[in-house]
């Protein structure tokens, strides 16, 4: 396995974004307080993600935007969590896209358990109209 140039010295997942690539095919994955190198972006069969889309009813765009902004440090510090993104559509902005991968189908009920989520669980019939989905890596062998 190649080593990352010196520049990507390993720092806690806090003071990082998520996945930031370096050089060519190889990648470098912050996962929370450890460093793995990897030859490929390969995810394992056990990860688990959760695609949801979410458009704000009118008028509440801007709070949904912040009920995400405010849940992203706490969903980001879960120890399964290694991704947590929000995406917001070009041609729809009262269009969001929130992108989770977890390590495992355990990390996703956990985070389900968490009070950021049961806050968010609370609020987000009064703010979206919400689609998600929870899917697994399929093998291309």
């Amino acid at each position: 396995m190649r080593q990352p140039p010196a520049s990507l010295e390993p720092r806690r997942s806090d003071q990082v974004k998520p996945s930031p690539l370096w050089g060519g095919l190889g990648g470098v994955f912050y996962f929370r307080n450890q460093l793995a190198y990897t030859e490929n972006h390969t995810m394992t069969a056990t990860n688990a993600k959760i695609v949801a889309i979410l458009t704000a009813l009118p008028g509440k765009a801007s709070e949904l935007q912040a009920l995400l902004s405010d849940m992203a440090p706490s969903c980001r510090a879960e120890p399964g969590n290694l991704r947590w993104d929000i995406w917001q559509d070009k041609a729809k902005p009262e269009r969001f896209i929130l992108d989770e991968l977890y390590i495992d189908a355990g990390a996703v009920e956990a985070h389900r358990e968490t009070p950021h989520f049961k806050n968010y669980a609370s609020k987000i019939n009064g703010l979206a109209e919400r689609t998600a989905y929870v899917v697994t890596p399929v093998d291309l062998g």
